[in-house]
C-alpha cells in the first residue's frame, strides 16, 4: 500500500507492506514526475520487508532527486545505499518514525 500527500512545497509518500520491485518504482516514479526543487519525503517505517531489487530502484531514484528524506531505513538497506553511491542516508533518517508526519 502506497500513500502519496502532495502541498506546493513537499510530497509525502507513505509505504507499507513489503517493499518489492513494484513499490519501488511507484517511489521512484513519484520522485521522477516531483520538481527538482520539490523536497520529497518518503516513510519507509511500515515496510514489513525490503527486497535488495527495490532497494537498488529506490537508489536510483534517489541519486537524481537531492530534494528528499527517508525515514524507516533498516542497516542492510542504508549499506545497499551506500554501496551504490547515495550519500546521506544513515543518521537522522533511520529515526523509527517519521517527526514529519501527522
Amino acid at each position: 500500500m502506497q500513500r502519496v500527500t502532495a502541498t506546493p512545497e513537499a510530497v509525502q509518500l507513505s509505504v507499507a507492506g513489503p517493499f518489492d520491485l513494484q513499490a519501488a518504482l511507484r517511489v521512484a516514479r513519484a520522485l521522477t514526475d516531483a520538481a527538482e526543487e520539490t523536497m520529497v519525503r518518503i516513510d519507509l517505517t511500515r515496510v514489513s520487508d525490503f527486497d535488495d531489487s527495490g532497494v537498488a530502484v529506490l537508489g536510483r531514484a534517489l541519486a537524481g532527486h537531492r530534494q528528499a528524506d527517508v525515514r524507516g531505513l533498516r542497516q542492510h538497506q542504508i549499506r545497499l545505499l551506500r554501496y551504490l553511491g547515495v550519500e546521506g542516508v544513515g543518521g537522522s533518517m533511520v529515526d523509527a518514525a517519521p517527526a514529519w508526519t501527522s
